[in-house]
C-alpha cells in the first residue's frame, strides 16, 4: 500500500520532464500508479469480502500516540477502486482533452497525479491525524487544479473560495479528532469504532466540528457554493474530483464513523436535515439552469446530498445501499462530465439552448451519454436502478 501510495507522488514530481520529453502522451505514463493501485485493490477482493483487511502502520509521533496506519477494508476498496480506478481513466482522457504545448500542461499533470495518491492515501488511512494530513493534501491539490487557468479571474476565485471553504472545515473537523482521540484514549480509527466513546457533551462537540468538516468537503447545505462555482476548472478535474473522488471525502468519512457515532443525539438530525435539505435544493436548482456543466454540477450537490442521508443513517441496510449509490454516482457521473467536455470542445458551446444535432455528428459519445444519463435515472437493468432500489 505504502509503494503505490509513494509511486503516485514521486511520478507527479517527475511530471515536468516527461511532458517536456512525450508532450500530451505523458498522461499515459502517469496513468500507470493509479492503474496499479486499481489492480492490487482487484487482487485483495476475497480477502476484504471475507471481512479480512489489509493493515500497515509505522509510529510517527510516538510521544503524542500519533501513527501512520493504513487500512484495506471493504470501504476502502470500493474508494480506492473510484478514486484510483476513475483516476486511471481520467488521466488517459486528457491525453486527448489537451493539447501539446498547453500553458501549464505540466503542473496540471503533476498536481492531478498527486492529488490522485492523496486521495488514494486518504480512504487507507486509519489513523485520525493522518487521514487529516491527506484530507488537506486533497484541499491543497485541488485548489491548484480548480485555478489551472490562473489568467482568468473566475477561476482564481473559484479556486479560493473551494480552499477557503473546504479549509475551514477542515480545521473544524482536526479540532473534533483531537476530542474524540483524548476521549477515546486512542486516534485509530478502527479502535475507535470497535469501542467509541460514552456520548458526552465533548464527544457531541467533536462530533458537530467533524461533521463539518464532511458536509463542506462533500458540498452539503450551506458549504454547497463552492462546488458549482468550482466547474471553471477543466473539464478532467470536474470528472475526477467533483463526481468521483473529492468530494466523496466527505460522504467516506461520514460513512466510515457512522458504525460508531450515528447513536450520537446530535449526529442524525444534524446528517439526515442537511443531506435532505442539500438533495432537493441542488435538484431544484439544476432543472433552472441551461450551462450543460452547471446542470451537472448541482445535480452533483443533490446527489451528495442524498448519499450523505444514506451512509449517515446508521443501519446497515442504509450503509448497503449507500456503498452501491457511491459507486454508481462515480460511474455515471464521471462520464457525463467527460461527455460534456467532448461536447463542448465539438461544438463550442455548453448552452443547452444552442446545442442541437450533436448526437449525429457524434454518435459514440451520444450512446456513452445516453447510457450514463439511463443509469442516472435508474433505468433497468443498469447500476444506478440497482443502487436507486436499494
Amino acid at each position: 500500500m505504502t509503494a503505490l501510495i509513494v509511486c503516485h507522488f514521486v511520478l507527479a514530481a517527475c511530471a515536468r520532464p516527461l511532458v517536456r520529453a512525450l508532450g500530451r502522451r505523458a498522461f499515459v505514463v502517469l496513468a500507470l500508479p493509479p492503474a496499479a493501485a486499481t489492480a492490487w485493490a482487484v487482487t485483495q477482493w476475497n480477502t476484504v469480502a471475507s471481512g479480512g483487511a489489509v493493515t500497515w502502520s509505522w509510529r510517527w509521533m510516538p510521544a503524542y500516540d500519533v501513527t501512520v496506519a493504513l487500512r484495506f477494508d471493504a470501504l476502502a476498496e470500493l474508494m480506492v477502486l473510484l478514486a484510483a480506478g476513475i483516476g486511471t481513466l481520467v488521466l488517459l482522457y486528457c491525453a486527448s482533452y489537451f493539447t501539446d504545448g498547453a500553458p501549464g500542461l505540466a503542473g496540471f499533470a503533476g498536481n492531478l497525479l498527486a492529488f490522485a495518491g492523496a486521495m488514494l492515501a486518504l480512504v487507507l488511512a486509519d489513523d485520525l491525524i493522518s487521514l487529516y494530513v491527506f484530507w488537506e493534501l486533497t484541499t491543497v491539490f485541488s485548489y491548484l487544479l480548480i485555478g489551472y487557468d490562473s489568467e482568468r479571474k473566475h477561476s482564481r476565485r473559484s479556486a479560493l473560495q473551494a480552499l477557503t471553504v473546504t479549509t475551514l472545515g477542515g480545521l473544524a473537523m482536526l479540532v473534533g479528532f483531537l476530542i474524540i482521540g483524548q476521549a477515546a484514549g486512542t486516534y485509530r480509527i478502527s479502535a475507535l469504532l470497535a469501542d467509541p466513546p460514552r456520548a458526552t457533551l465533548a464527544v457531541s462537540v467533536a462530533v458537530v466540528l467533524i461533521l463539518c468538516g464532511a458536509l463542506s468537503k462533500s458540498a452539503i447545505w450551506p458549504f454547497s457554493l463552492w462546488l458549482p462555482n468550482a466547474m471553471a476548472a477543466p473539464t478532467p478535474v470536474s470528472a475526477y474530483l467533483h463526481a468521483a473522488a473529492m468530494v466523496k471525502a466527505g460522504v467516506y468519512l461520514v460513512a466510515r464513523l457512522a458504525p460508531g457515532f450515528a447513536d450520537v443525539p446530535v449526529w442524525r438530525p444534524v446528517v439526515i436535515v442537511l443531506g435532505a435539505a442539500t438533495m432537493l435544493l441542488g435538484g431544484w436548482r439544476a432543472l433552472r439552469l441551461n450551462d450543460l456543466k452547471l446542470v451537472l454540477a448541482y445535480g452533483t450537490v443533490s446527489q451528495l446530498g442524498f448519499l450523505t442521508l444514506l451512509a449517515g443513517a446508521g443501519n446497515r441496510d442504509t450503509a448497503l445501499a449507500a456503498a452501491v449509490m457511491i459507486l454508481g454516482h462515480a460511474l455515471f457521473k464521471a462520464p457525463l462530465f467527460l461527455v460534456t467536455g467532448i461536447v463542448d470542445h465539438a461544438a463550442g458551446t455548453r448552452d443547452l439552448r444552442g446545442l442541437s444535432g450533436v448526437g449525429r455528428a457524434l454518435p459514440h459519445v451520444c450512446t456513452v451519454g445516453v447510457l450514463a444519463a439511463a443509469s442516472m435515472a435508474a433505468l433497468p437493468p443498469l447500476l444506478g436502478f440497482a443502487a436507486k432500489e436499494a
